[in-house]
């Protein structure tokens, strides 16, 4: 959601928003392709006279050369930037353009219409006050209508307006506008909108943009730019919510001078103020509040300001101010609906980065609830969200976070999701609530630690992870490895994961979604052995290194050693010890790892045990040498 900036930064290259009276708004344009959502913010752009004189001439040439009917300018060639979109006629990227009147300065985004650029779609939705959505009036409301629709009311935007276009195709049929109109608040009527107008127009004639128009004379109601010009923007409703404001960076220009930078998100601040550090509850006062040329006596919603505290107390880039007696929830679990934006699915336990406000933790989703179906908006049951999928969850992090619920502060109720392999951003989402088990939970410390455990067995404890292919020797290697080293009087344990599918694992079948579950629980029954003080050993398939890497980032440093067992599928298939390959072969057993599922095999382990080049006695030998390493390593580190 990097484009976010595009918006930012026009903003910061508008002019100053009473210079027009009537504030900034930030306006997207969506709906189906073809709707015509370009051509209408070109229209808006050339009405405004915005354009100079030279991006005429451009204008003039381009639709001359792409062979526009008659003389007309095609104006979504003033949106339209990427060459992509110039040759298919469609919007793949959002547009940001700028542009004033004299009431108001706008925003404007142009989003794709595709159903593959829903992604792109809640980009330029995420920082917007209003939705002008679109309906060609020859087609009247399609699929992607309504899924625009739902996404609109997803991210919080309130003011709609229904621009009914191309009339002029429809002969400016009165009474197909009022049918078009008419579905279109049936529709919209459980979506939440504080504001719905509907407006009949022609964006490449400009009837009812700028201008009302003669075509239409039946119609007495506002032109789209007296709509935008008057509908409510959204941060002077931020400014009625209590105080958050999310800390950037800590501002350190001098060792006399010690503030807190950051942008006000909602709320007001003025010196003398008192308020509570989040999430940590801390209490202390603002004292000065600094901004480029000197103090101010208050800052609000939407201004970037230092905050100088009247007390020494802890503030960390991520943590908030907040209003004293209206603070934000704290909590390392909350429900959440998450619009899900990569072609990799979203399965529960995965582990990810959680992006929200200026913080960024460890996250899971824990449970999909349902996902929703944007054309019915029934509650569909799913076990995973597939690409631009829209789903209910349950989140977890390893650190509290400071929120709102979306639908109460925008500012503060979204989160990104970011691949931990790639640093892409593969969701987003908005916080329902705190989940109220999350906020009684506090861990205990106890004065028997892992440390004097260890010590009371003489041993550093770890973890092996085995993993490999069915029948690549990982239980006879970690049988044998056992062995030995209880013959040398280490305190060992073994968790196979056919014996743990017996018991702890037994609710869980093969596919993709019970496979990340099956290798949390084995890391978390592991963690909690080590932590015992054993030498633990598991002997799992564990076919994805996204869930391995996720077990691994449990441990400490030195407490957990993937090893990989690499004996090659003909001999797996040739050994078949279960008979299992037989029995995936037959069609009897689905989603078989290494041939109807894959595997990924580990790119970089602590150890490799090539079963091509060594006998099983050897691979033992070696592993043994490798673990009493490792505590001879511990021990020579101790005398030191």
């Amino acid at each position: 959601m990097n484009k976010r900036m595009d918006a930012v930064q026009g903003a910061a290259e508008a002019p100053e928003a009473s210079a027009h009276g009537g504030g900034l708004l930030r306006f997207i344009t969506c709906g189906s392709v073809d709707d015509g959502k370009s051509t209408l913010l070109g229209r808006l752009l050339y009405d405004a006279s915005t354009l100079k004189e030279d991006q005429l001439a451009v204008l003039a040439a381009d639709s001359s050369r792409i062979g526009t009917q008659g003389s007309r300018l095609d104006f979504a060639l003033l949106v339209d930037g990427l060459a992509a979109e110039r040759e298919q006629g469609i919007t793949i990227d959002v547009a940001y353009r700028f542009f004033a009147t004299k009431r108001r300065t706008f925003i404007a985004a142009d989003t794709p219409g595709h159903e593959q650029y829903t992604r792109n779609m809640i980009t330029g939705a995420s920082t917007a006050d209003a939705a002008v959505v679109l309906i060609d009036a020859t087609k009247g409301m399609l699929k992607q209508t309504r899924r625009h629709s739902f996404l609109v009311s997803l991210v919080g935007i309130r003011n709609i307006v229904l621009a009914v276009n191309k009339m002029d195709l429809a002969g400016y049929s009165h009474e197909l506008f009022r049918d078009i109109a008419s579905q279109y608040a049936g529709f919209a009527a459980h979506l939440g909108f504080d504001s719905l107008a509907a407006i009949p127009l022609s964006a490449l004639d400009g009837d009812n943009v700028h201008t009302r128009s003669a075509s239409m004379h039946w119609y007495q109601g506002p032109t789209l730019l007296d709509w935008l010009e008057t509908v409510p923007v959204h941060d002077e409703r931020l400014r009625m919510l209590p105080l958050r404001f999310p800390v950037q960076w800590v501002n350190r220009p001098s060792p006399d001078f010690r503030g807190f930078a950051g942008t006000v998100a909602s709320g007001c601040m003025r010196p003398g103020d008192r308020v509570r550090i989040q999430p940590s509850g801390a209490e202390t006062f603002i004292k000065r509040i600094v901004r480029k040329g000197g103090d101010m006596p208050a800052a609000f919603a939407g201004d970037a300001v230092t905050v100088v505290l009247g007390d020494e107390v802890d503030v960390s880039r991520g943590d908030f101010l907040s209003a004293l007696d209206a603070p934000a929830t704290v909590a390392d679990q909350f429900e959440a609906r998450v619009v899900w934006m990569s072609d990799d699915p979203l399965y529960p336990s995965r582990p990810y980065w959680l992006k929200s406000g200026r913080r960024t933790v460890n996250a899971r989703v824990t449970r999909i609830k349902h996902r929703i179906d944007i054309n019915t908006m029934a509650s569909v049951p799913a076990t995973r969200l597939e690409l631009n999928a829209v789903g209910l969850c349950n989140i977890g992090t390893d650190q509290p976070l400071s929120f709102d619920p979306y639908e109460e502060n925008a500012a503060t109720g979204c989160f990104i999701l970011i691949d931990r392999l790639t640093n892409a951003t593969v969701g987003a989402g908005m916080i329902s609530f705190g989940l109220g088990r999350a906020q009684h939970v506090h861990p205990q410390r106890f004065t028997v630690d892992k440390a004097a455990r260890a010590a009371l067995n003489a041993q550093k404890p770890c973890l092996l992870w085995f993993t490999g292919l069915s029948g690549s020797g990982k239980s006879t290697i970690a049988n044998l490895l056992e062995q030995r080293l209880h013959h040398e009087g280490y305190r060992t344990y073994l968790l196979d994961g056919d014996n743990l599918r017996g018991g702890l694992n037994r609710d869980l079948g093969f596919t993709e979604a019970d496979r990340i579950e099956n290798v949390r629980r084995v890391a978390e029954v592991g963690r909690m052995m080590v932590d015992a003080g054993l030498i633990v050993i598991t002997t799992l398939i564990s076919p994805f290194r996204a869930d391995r890497d996720a077990a691994r980032g449990r441990f400490s440093p030195g407490e957990f050693y993937e090893v990989y067992i690499d004996t090659p599928l003909e001999v797996c298939e040739a050994r078949d010890p279960k008979g299992l390959y037989k029995k995936a072969r037959a069609g009897q057993i689905r989603n078989f790892t290494g041939l109807d599922s894959p595997y990924v095999a580990p790119e970089s382990p602590d150890i490799r045990v090539g079963m091509q080049d060594a006998s099983v006695e050897d691979a033992v030998e070696r592993l043994y040498a490798f673990v009493v390493g490792r505590q001879t390593a511990s021990d020579n580190a101790a005398a030191k």
